[in-house]
Protein backbone atom coordinates (compact mmCIF):
# COMPACT_ATOMS: atom_id res chain seq x y z
CA UNK A 1 0.00 0.00 0.00
CA UNK A 2 1.33 3.66 -0.57
CA UNK A 3 1.13 6.47 1.78
CA UNK A 4 -2.09 7.42 0.85
CA UNK A 5 -3.63 3.99 1.33
CA UNK A 6 -4.34 3.13 -2.29
CA UNK A 7 -2.49 0.33 -4.13
CA UNK A 8 0.57 0.85 -6.50
CA UNK A 9 -0.36 0.74 -10.39
CA UNK A 10 2.55 -0.55 -12.45
CA UNK A 11 3.47 1.95 -14.97
CA UNK A 12 2.80 2.01 -18.30
CA UNK A 13 4.70 3.00 -21.58
CA UNK A 14 3.03 5.43 -24.05
CA UNK A 15 2.67 2.86 -26.27
CA UNK A 16 0.01 0.35 -24.00
CA UNK A 17 -1.96 3.61 -22.52
CA UNK A 18 -4.59 2.42 -24.90
CA UNK A 19 -4.10 -1.56 -24.69
CA UNK A 20 -7.69 -1.63 -23.10
CA UNK A 21 -9.32 -0.72 -26.61
CA UNK A 22 -7.66 -3.94 -28.27
CA UNK A 23 -9.71 -6.30 -25.40
CA UNK A 24 -12.91 -4.40 -25.54
CA UNK A 25 -12.98 -4.65 -29.39
CA UNK A 26 -12.33 -8.98 -29.39
CA UNK A 27 -15.77 -8.22 -27.31
CA UNK A 28 -17.50 -6.38 -30.27
CA UNK A 29 -16.52 -8.53 -32.69
CA UNK A 30 -17.42 -11.52 -30.43
CA UNK A 31 -21.05 -10.17 -30.08
CA UNK A 32 -21.41 -9.54 -33.85
CA UNK A 33 -20.79 -5.80 -33.00
CA UNK A 34 -18.49 -4.24 -35.32
CA UNK A 35 -19.67 -0.74 -37.09
CA UNK A 36 -18.35 -0.08 -40.39
CA UNK A 37 -17.96 3.53 -42.25
CA UNK A 38 -19.10 3.01 -45.71
CA UNK A 39 -18.37 6.09 -47.34
CA UNK A 40 -21.40 6.55 -50.02
CA UNK A 41 -20.52 7.82 -53.95
CA UNK A 42 -22.17 10.78 -55.41
CA UNK A 43 -24.03 9.15 -57.57
CA UNK A 44 -24.92 5.57 -57.66
CA UNK A 45 -27.40 2.86 -59.20
CA UNK A 46 -28.21 1.25 -55.58
CA UNK A 47 -31.56 2.19 -54.35
CA UNK A 48 -31.25 4.08 -51.03
CA UNK A 49 -33.48 2.80 -48.58
CA UNK A 50 -31.31 2.97 -45.77
CA UNK A 51 -31.23 6.81 -45.37
CA UNK A 52 -33.36 9.41 -43.84
CA UNK A 53 -34.18 11.95 -46.98
CA UNK A 54 -38.07 11.30 -46.91
CA UNK A 55 -39.39 12.99 -49.09
CA UNK A 56 -36.74 13.13 -51.84
CA UNK A 57 -35.30 16.65 -51.24
CA UNK A 58 -31.76 16.09 -50.33
CA UNK A 59 -31.12 16.67 -54.35
CA UNK A 60 -33.73 18.59 -55.35
CA UNK A 61 -32.62 21.60 -56.93
CA UNK A 62 -34.57 24.17 -54.78
CA UNK A 63 -32.91 22.71 -51.94
CA UNK A 64 -29.71 22.07 -53.24
CA UNK A 65 -29.30 25.49 -55.02
CA UNK A 66 -30.18 27.47 -52.03
CA UNK A 67 -27.79 25.83 -50.05
CA UNK A 68 -24.79 26.99 -52.67
CA UNK A 69 -26.37 29.79 -53.01
CA UNK A 70 -26.13 30.94 -48.95
CA UNK A 71 -22.61 29.31 -49.18
CA UNK A 72 -21.62 31.89 -51.59
CA UNK A 73 -23.35 34.89 -50.03
CA UNK A 74 -22.69 34.17 -46.08
CA UNK A 75 -19.62 31.48 -46.30
CA UNK A 76 -19.10 28.18 -45.69
CA UNK A 77 -19.39 27.86 -42.13
CA UNK A 78 -21.25 30.55 -39.51
CA UNK A 79 -17.98 31.50 -38.06
CA UNK A 80 -19.32 31.65 -34.35
CA UNK A 81 -21.93 30.35 -31.92
CA UNK A 82 -25.52 31.87 -32.37
CA UNK A 83 -25.28 34.27 -29.46
CA UNK A 84 -21.53 35.53 -31.27
CA UNK A 85 -21.72 35.73 -35.00
CA UNK A 86 -23.33 32.19 -36.27
CA UNK A 87 -26.84 34.13 -35.95
CA UNK A 88 -27.95 35.13 -39.54
CA UNK A 89 -30.88 36.54 -41.49
CA UNK A 90 -31.42 32.59 -43.05
CA UNK A 91 -31.18 31.71 -39.37
CA UNK A 92 -34.41 33.94 -38.17
CA UNK A 93 -36.27 33.26 -41.25
CA UNK A 94 -36.30 29.55 -40.89
CA UNK A 95 -37.15 29.55 -37.11
CA UNK A 96 -39.68 31.57 -38.33
CA UNK A 97 -41.19 29.92 -40.91
CA UNK A 98 -40.96 26.45 -38.52
CA UNK A 99 -42.86 27.69 -35.96
CA UNK A 100 -45.59 29.25 -38.45
CA UNK A 101 -45.55 25.91 -40.60
CA UNK A 102 -45.82 23.38 -37.16
CA UNK A 103 -48.00 26.06 -35.44
CA UNK A 104 -45.68 26.67 -32.82
CA UNK A 105 -45.41 30.18 -30.89
CA UNK A 106 -41.65 29.76 -31.19
CA UNK A 107 -38.00 27.54 -32.34
CA UNK A 108 -34.72 27.77 -31.87
CA UNK A 109 -32.31 26.13 -34.29
CA UNK A 110 -29.61 24.01 -33.09
CA UNK A 111 -26.45 22.37 -35.29
CA UNK A 112 -28.05 18.99 -35.16
CA UNK A 113 -31.58 17.38 -33.95
CA UNK A 114 -28.88 15.95 -31.10
CA UNK A 115 -28.05 19.13 -30.32
CA UNK A 116 -31.50 19.80 -29.87
CA UNK A 117 -32.39 17.09 -27.84
CA UNK A 118 -29.61 17.39 -25.40
CA UNK A 119 -30.49 20.98 -25.05
CA UNK A 120 -33.98 20.91 -24.56
CA UNK A 121 -33.57 18.24 -21.78
CA UNK A 122 -31.13 19.28 -19.76
CA UNK A 123 -32.41 22.86 -19.66
CA UNK A 124 -35.83 21.72 -19.10
CA UNK A 125 -35.53 19.71 -16.15
CA UNK A 126 -32.32 19.80 -13.71
CA UNK A 127 -31.90 18.46 -9.98
CA UNK A 128 -35.15 20.05 -8.86
CA UNK A 129 -36.96 17.90 -11.69
CA UNK A 130 -38.31 14.59 -11.77
CA UNK A 131 -37.91 13.00 -15.67
CA UNK A 132 -40.55 10.29 -17.23
CA UNK A 133 -38.97 8.66 -20.31
CA UNK A 134 -40.10 6.23 -22.80
CA UNK A 135 -37.42 3.33 -22.76
CA UNK A 136 -37.51 3.39 -26.26
CA UNK A 137 -36.47 6.97 -26.63
CA UNK A 138 -33.44 8.16 -28.80
CA UNK A 139 -30.05 8.31 -27.53
CA UNK A 140 -29.67 11.86 -27.60
CA UNK A 141 -32.87 12.15 -25.52
CA UNK A 142 -31.54 9.52 -23.36
CA UNK A 143 -27.81 11.45 -22.85
CA UNK A 144 -29.86 14.29 -22.30
CA UNK A 145 -31.26 12.93 -19.39
CA UNK A 146 -27.80 11.77 -17.81
CA UNK A 147 -26.93 15.13 -17.92
CA UNK A 148 -29.62 16.62 -16.46
CA UNK A 149 -29.23 15.64 -12.94
CA UNK A 150 -32.61 14.82 -11.98
CA UNK A 151 -34.32 11.74 -11.19
CA UNK A 152 -35.14 9.87 -14.23
CA UNK A 153 -37.86 6.74 -14.68
CA UNK A 154 -37.91 5.07 -17.85
CA UNK A 155 -41.39 3.16 -17.98
CA UNK A 156 -42.22 0.60 -20.66
CA UNK A 157 -42.80 1.54 -24.21
CA UNK A 158 -45.94 3.53 -25.01
CA UNK A 159 -47.39 2.98 -22.13
CA UNK A 160 -49.34 5.97 -20.55
CA UNK A 161 -50.34 4.15 -16.99
CA UNK A 162 -46.97 3.41 -16.35
CA UNK A 163 -45.88 7.48 -17.43
CA UNK A 164 -48.94 8.23 -14.79
CA UNK A 165 -47.98 5.71 -12.13
CA UNK A 166 -44.09 7.17 -12.05
CA UNK A 167 -45.08 10.71 -12.04
CA UNK A 168 -47.66 10.52 -9.39
CA UNK A 169 -45.17 9.04 -7.45
CA UNK A 170 -42.49 11.14 -8.06
CA UNK A 171 -40.49 13.05 -5.42
CA UNK A 172 -39.59 16.18 -7.09
CA UNK A 173 -42.49 18.59 -7.78
CA UNK A 174 -41.52 19.63 -11.05
CA UNK A 175 -41.67 16.93 -13.85
CA UNK A 176 -40.88 16.76 -17.47
CA UNK A 177 -42.31 13.14 -19.88
CA UNK A 178 -39.90 12.75 -22.55
CA UNK A 179 -40.87 10.15 -25.52
CA UNK A 180 -40.07 9.95 -29.53
CA UNK A 181 -43.47 10.91 -31.57
CA UNK A 182 -42.45 7.98 -34.04
CA UNK A 183 -39.74 5.22 -32.78
CA UNK A 184 -36.60 5.66 -34.89
CA UNK A 185 -36.42 1.71 -34.74
CA UNK A 186 -39.91 -0.29 -35.47
CA UNK A 187 -41.78 3.53 -36.68
CA UNK A 188 -44.38 2.51 -34.34
CA UNK A 189 -46.35 5.69 -33.15
CA UNK A 190 -46.57 7.15 -29.76
CA UNK A 191 -50.03 7.67 -28.01
CA UNK A 192 -49.42 11.53 -27.54
CA UNK A 193 -53.16 12.58 -27.15
CA UNK A 194 -53.22 10.23 -24.16
CA UNK A 195 -49.77 10.87 -22.97
CA UNK A 196 -50.61 14.85 -22.62
CA UNK A 197 -54.05 13.66 -20.52
CA UNK A 198 -51.31 11.79 -18.67
CA UNK A 199 -49.23 15.55 -18.07
CA UNK A 200 -52.23 17.75 -17.35
CA UNK A 201 -53.59 15.08 -14.53
CA UNK A 202 -50.34 15.19 -13.10
CA UNK A 203 -49.00 18.70 -13.71
CA UNK A 204 -46.14 17.69 -15.69
CA UNK A 205 -44.46 18.95 -19.50
CA UNK A 206 -44.11 17.09 -22.44
CA UNK A 207 -41.32 17.10 -24.82
CA UNK A 208 -41.49 14.85 -28.12
CA UNK A 209 -39.17 14.49 -30.03
CA UNK A 210 -41.05 14.40 -34.19
CA UNK A 211 -37.70 13.82 -36.04
CA UNK A 212 -39.47 11.85 -37.91
CA UNK A 213 -43.23 12.97 -37.84
CA UNK A 214 -42.13 16.02 -39.56
CA UNK A 215 -42.92 15.73 -43.31
CA UNK A 216 -44.36 12.27 -43.07
CA UNK A 217 -47.80 12.97 -40.42
CA UNK A 218 -50.11 15.69 -39.60
CA UNK A 219 -51.41 17.96 -42.11
CA UNK A 220 -49.38 18.60 -45.19
CA UNK A 221 -46.36 17.19 -43.12
CA UNK A 222 -46.81 19.05 -39.89
CA UNK A 223 -45.69 16.84 -37.55
CA UNK A 224 -47.15 13.52 -35.19
CA UNK A 225 -47.43 17.09 -32.51
CA UNK A 226 -49.54 18.85 -35.04
CA UNK A 227 -51.96 15.92 -36.22
CA UNK A 228 -52.72 14.94 -32.24
CA UNK A 229 -53.58 18.36 -32.00
CA UNK A 230 -51.40 19.53 -29.78
CA UNK A 231 -49.76 22.21 -31.88
CA UNK A 232 -49.01 25.37 -29.87
CA UNK A 233 -49.62 23.93 -26.48
CA UNK A 234 -48.58 25.50 -23.46
CA UNK A 235 -47.32 22.39 -21.75
CA UNK A 236 -45.62 21.00 -25.16
CA UNK A 237 -42.45 21.60 -26.44
CA UNK A 238 -41.48 19.82 -29.35
CA UNK A 239 -38.12 18.52 -31.08
CA UNK A 240 -37.34 17.75 -34.72
CA UNK A 241 -34.45 17.43 -37.34
CA UNK A 242 -33.63 19.21 -40.41
CA UNK A 243 -32.00 16.58 -41.94
CA UNK A 244 -34.58 13.82 -42.69
CA UNK A 245 -37.99 14.92 -44.32
CA UNK A 246 -36.20 18.69 -44.97
CA UNK A 247 -33.16 16.26 -46.26
CA UNK A 248 -30.15 19.03 -44.74
CA UNK A 249 -28.67 19.54 -41.64
CA UNK A 250 -29.02 20.57 -38.04
CA UNK A 251 -32.35 20.34 -35.61
CA UNK A 252 -34.58 22.76 -34.30
CA UNK A 253 -36.77 23.40 -30.58
CA UNK A 254 -40.20 24.49 -30.78
CA UNK A 255 -42.62 25.82 -28.15
CA UNK A 256 -44.13 28.43 -26.10
CA UNK A 257 -42.06 31.84 -26.25
CA UNK A 258 -41.14 31.85 -23.26
CA UNK A 259 -39.24 28.41 -23.54
CA UNK A 260 -37.16 28.64 -26.63
CA UNK A 261 -36.15 32.10 -24.68
CA UNK A 262 -34.97 30.42 -21.76
CA UNK A 263 -32.88 27.70 -24.26
CA UNK A 264 -31.61 30.93 -26.03
CA UNK A 265 -30.14 31.72 -22.01
CA UNK A 266 -29.68 28.35 -20.20
CA UNK A 267 -29.11 25.22 -23.07
CA UNK A 268 -25.26 24.79 -23.07
CA UNK A 269 -25.19 22.84 -26.69
CA UNK A 270 -26.80 25.88 -27.98
CA UNK A 271 -24.82 28.80 -26.28
CA UNK A 272 -21.19 26.81 -26.83
CA UNK A 273 -21.54 25.39 -30.08
CA UNK A 274 -21.12 26.71 -33.25
CA UNK A 275 -24.39 27.44 -35.15
CA UNK A 276 -25.40 25.65 -37.75
CA UNK A 277 -23.91 26.58 -41.15
CA UNK A 278 -26.30 29.17 -43.05
CA UNK A 279 -26.01 26.85 -46.08
CA UNK A 280 -27.60 24.02 -44.12
CA UNK A 281 -30.54 26.46 -42.57
CA UNK A 282 -31.04 27.75 -46.42
CA UNK A 283 -31.41 24.60 -47.88
CA UNK A 284 -33.76 23.20 -44.53
CA UNK A 285 -35.78 26.71 -45.49
CA UNK A 286 -36.45 25.79 -48.91
CA UNK A 287 -37.28 22.02 -48.55
CA UNK A 288 -39.49 23.35 -45.75
CA UNK A 289 -41.18 25.62 -48.42
CA UNK A 290 -41.24 22.54 -50.96
CA UNK A 291 -43.01 20.93 -48.43
CA UNK A 292 -45.85 23.59 -47.69
CA UNK A 293 -46.14 23.87 -51.41
CA UNK A 294 -46.49 20.13 -52.37
CA UNK A 295 -48.32 19.23 -48.98
CA UNK A 296 -49.04 15.43 -51.15
CA UNK A 297 -45.39 14.73 -50.62
CA UNK A 298 -46.51 13.49 -46.90
CA UNK A 299 -49.25 11.41 -48.28
CA UNK A 300 -46.91 9.84 -50.74
CA UNK A 301 -44.26 8.72 -48.51
CA UNK A 302 -46.46 6.98 -45.67
CA UNK A 303 -48.11 5.28 -48.90
CA UNK A 304 -45.36 4.03 -50.06
CA UNK A 305 -43.98 2.79 -46.28
CA UNK A 306 -47.32 1.04 -46.50
CA UNK A 307 -47.06 -0.59 -50.24
CA UNK A 308 -43.20 -2.12 -48.60
CA UNK A 309 -44.95 -3.63 -44.91
CA UNK A 310 -47.71 -5.32 -46.97
CA UNK A 311 -45.72 -6.84 -49.46
CA UNK A 312 -42.93 -7.68 -47.16
CA UNK A 313 -45.11 -9.50 -45.04
CA UNK A 314 -47.19 -11.32 -47.88
CA UNK A 315 -43.55 -12.55 -48.69
CA UNK A 316 -42.78 -14.35 -45.77
CA UNK A 317 -40.97 -12.04 -43.81
CA UNK A 318 -41.50 -9.99 -40.11
CA UNK A 319 -42.21 -6.98 -40.56
CA UNK A 320 -43.73 -3.86 -38.65
CA UNK A 321 -47.24 -1.94 -39.47
CA UNK A 322 -45.52 1.50 -40.03
CA UNK A 323 -47.17 4.60 -38.51
CA UNK A 324 -44.77 7.00 -40.90
CA UNK A 325 -42.06 5.94 -42.94
CA UNK A 326 -40.28 2.89 -41.40
CA UNK A 327 -40.34 -0.22 -41.84
CA UNK A 328 -38.58 -2.93 -39.42
CA UNK A 329 -37.86 -6.40 -40.66
CA UNK A 330 -36.71 -8.94 -38.07
CA UNK A 331 -33.49 -11.02 -38.25
CA UNK A 332 -32.50 -13.63 -36.59
CA UNK A 333 -29.30 -12.43 -34.74
CA UNK A 334 -26.66 -9.55 -35.63
CA UNK A 335 -24.54 -11.65 -37.53
CA UNK A 336 -27.09 -12.13 -39.89
CA UNK A 337 -28.96 -8.92 -40.01
CA UNK A 338 -25.47 -7.82 -40.97
CA UNK A 339 -24.77 -10.33 -43.70
CA UNK A 340 -28.75 -9.74 -44.72
CA UNK A 341 -28.28 -5.94 -45.78
CA UNK A 342 -24.45 -7.20 -47.42
CA UNK A 343 -26.33 -9.19 -50.04
CA UNK A 344 -29.03 -6.66 -50.25
CA UNK A 345 -26.53 -3.76 -51.15
CA UNK A 346 -24.66 -6.53 -53.56
CA UNK A 347 -28.29 -6.68 -55.45
CA UNK A 348 -28.44 -2.60 -55.53
CA UNK A 349 -30.53 -2.36 -52.51
CA UNK A 350 -29.49 -0.29 -49.43
CA UNK A 351 -31.11 -0.90 -46.24
CA UNK A 352 -30.21 0.01 -43.13
CA UNK A 353 -28.53 -2.25 -40.52
CA UNK A 354 -29.93 -2.20 -36.63
CA UNK A 355 -28.44 -4.44 -33.65
CA UNK A 356 -27.78 -3.95 -30.10
CA UNK A 357 -27.02 -2.07 -28.14
CA UNK A 358 -28.42 1.01 -31.14
CA UNK A 359 -32.24 -1.13 -30.25
CA UNK A 360 -32.97 -0.96 -26.83
CA UNK A 361 -35.42 -4.64 -27.23
CA UNK A 362 -32.16 -6.74 -28.48
CA UNK A 363 -33.47 -7.14 -31.78
CA UNK A 364 -31.72 -7.27 -35.37
CA UNK A 365 -33.43 -6.02 -37.78
CA UNK A 366 -33.09 -4.60 -41.02
CA UNK A 367 -34.91 -1.04 -41.54
CA UNK A 368 -35.80 0.17 -44.54
CA UNK A 369 -37.16 3.74 -45.16
CA UNK A 370 -40.16 4.97 -47.39
CA UNK A 371 -39.46 8.10 -49.72
CA UNK A 372 -41.94 10.24 -51.29
CA UNK A 373 -40.25 9.81 -54.26
CA UNK A 374 -40.27 5.81 -54.78
CA UNK A 375 -42.15 4.43 -58.08
CA UNK A 376 -43.36 1.67 -58.57
CA UNK A 377 -40.55 -0.49 -60.23
CA UNK A 378 -38.35 0.64 -57.07
CA UNK A 379 -41.07 -1.00 -54.69
CA UNK A 380 -41.07 -4.17 -56.95
CA UNK A 381 -37.19 -4.06 -56.97
CA UNK A 382 -37.03 -3.98 -52.53
CA UNK A 383 -39.59 -6.13 -51.94
CA UNK A 384 -37.60 -8.81 -54.29
CA UNK A 385 -33.96 -8.39 -53.57
CA UNK A 386 -35.12 -7.98 -49.23
CA UNK A 387 -36.95 -11.52 -49.91
CA UNK A 388 -34.77 -13.40 -51.65
CA UNK A 389 -31.33 -12.48 -49.75
CA UNK A 390 -33.39 -13.11 -46.37
CA UNK A 391 -31.90 -16.08 -44.08
CA UNK A 392 -33.96 -18.80 -44.03
CA UNK A 393 -35.57 -18.81 -40.11
CA UNK A 394 -36.43 -15.30 -40.96
CA UNK A 395 -39.26 -16.88 -43.26
CA UNK A 396 -42.51 -18.12 -41.84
Amino acid sequence: MSASGSTPRAALSPEHVFDWLDDTAAQRAEAGLVRTLLPRPAMTTQLDLAGNDYLGLARDKRVAGASAAAALKWGAGATGSRLVTGSTEVHAELEYELARFCGAQAALVFSSGFAANLGAVTALSGRDAAIVTDKYIHASLIEGCRLSRADVAAVAHNDPAAVEHALATRRKARALVVTDSVFSVDGDLAPLPELSAVCRRQSAALLVDDAHGLGVLGEGGRGAVHAAGLAGAPDVVTTVTLSKSLGAQGGAVLGPRRVIKHLVDTARSFIFDTALAPASAAAALAALRALRDEPELADRVRMRARELSTRLAEAGLSVTTPDGAVVSVHAPGPDEAVAWAARCAERGVRVGCFRPPSVPDGVSRLRLTARADLTDADVDRAVTVVAETAPVPVRS
